[in-house]
């Protein structure tokens, strides 16, 4: 059996982190992020199906998958973090299984990105461009980590985590 090695590189920034509120789907960049640096040639291209994750990666050869799409927010999407209702919010920061906004809960979430890792990728080298909430899902996943650390990781545009797969999932630090 060979590894499965995973680079998750988060979008490049957008208005909404700019400002303090919730992407919309159709969210677009606010501005082209340039060469995303040294990428592996042998690698698969994978990319989440919002626009802001395919903007990141335009002009590279990628295919779209549904696995990497952003959590659903639900009735939240497009909403300043301000004008949200308070108690709302803070059920959903404290509580994985809770969804106030109607859409997906950080424990769906975490449970379907996980999945993914688990099922969607055959071995050799994979490089997707994604959400910051996704990449978090993805590290509790391989770190075993309790669905209570999600809120404590902060992921910043253009970042990158690194996982191999040899039965089991590593965090990689290169």
């Amino acid at each position: 059996m060979k590894p499965t090695h995973l680079t998750l590189i988060c979008h490049a920034r957008t208005e909404a982190q700019r400002v303090g509120r919730f992407a919309l789907d159709d969210e677009p960049l606010l501005e082209a992020p340039g060469p995303l640096g040294e990428l592996s040639t042998a690698a698969r291209y994978l990319s989440a199906p919002e626009l802001r994750a395919r903007q990141t990666v335009e002009g590279l050869a990628v295919t779209v998958d549904e696995g990497l799409r952003d959590c659903d927010l639900g009735s939240w999407k497009g909403m300043p973090l301000k004008q949200l209702d308070e108690q709302a919010l803070q059920l959903w920061l404290i509580d994985p299984q809770a969804a106030p906004h109607g859409g997906e809960s950080i424990a769906a979430l975490c449970q379907r990105v996980a999945l993914w890792m688990d099922s969607a990728l055959a071995e050799g080298e994979w490089i997707a461009i994604t959400h910051p909430f996704v990449i978090r899902a993805a590290m509790l996943h391989a770190l075993g980590a309790p669905l209570a650390s999600f809120q404590r990781i902060d992921v910043p545009p253009l970042a990158r985590v690194h996982f191999s797969h040899y039965g089991q999932w590593r965090l990689r630090l290169v």
